[in-house]
């Protein structure tokens, strides 16, 4: 929220917004270590994102120092639709040591299906960031539980009812990962 312009600060975000984000933004090396640990042959790895998306800004950089701690060679693959989305995962596909990472974002929700069988085809170890592209088909996540942020939501917009100003309440970072 802060590094899109809607909130001065997470602590006290001002003027009449607050709320809960699902992400912090050093999620992006904590999906790194999680696909490392699962594919430790792993030497060069993607993460898939929407350049124009100001979430990917942190979540990259995050990817980008972690993979410099563990030799890793960080890759980042834009996509804005699922032309990138082909072009990309099959850039990694051949040499068995490459794996991705499929950063929130509006493209790995409309193109999840896509993505899943991508990674299936080119035989790559991914990580998603929601619940839902397993039931797909994919490997594993690592993300928010969807429920508990709807749960504290409710918390919110119950305390907002009864009177209190969104500009005093905290932004809030999922609880339950």
């Amino acid at each position: 929220p802060v590094a899109g312009g809607f909130v001065a600060s997470l602590a006290r975000p001002g003027g009449n917004i607050t709320g809960i984000t699902p992400f912090e933004y050093e999620i992006g090396g904590k999906w790194l270590q999680l696909l490392k640990e699962m594919a430790p042959g792993l030497t060069r790895v993607a993460l898939l994102g929407d350049p124009g998306n100001h979430n990917f800004k942190g979540f990259r950089k995050s990817f980008e120092d972690y993979a410099k701690t563990i030799a890793i060679d960080p890759v980042s693959i834009a996509v804005r639709n699922a032309e990138d989305l082909e072009r990309g995962i099959g850039a990694l596909s051949g040499d068995g040591r490459s794996g991705l990472i499929v950063s929130a974002a509006t493209f790995s929700i409309t193109h999840r299906d896509l993505i899943v069988s991508l990674a299936a085809k080119h035989k790559l170890p991914a990580i998603y960031w929601n619940r839902v592209s397993i039931a797909r088909g994919g490997l594993m996540s690592y993300g928010p539980n969807i429920v508990d942020l709807f749960r504290q939501s409710a918390g919110y917009i119950d305390r907002i009812l009864k009177g209190a100003k969104p500009e005093d309440l905290a932004v809030q970072t999922p609880v339950k990962i």
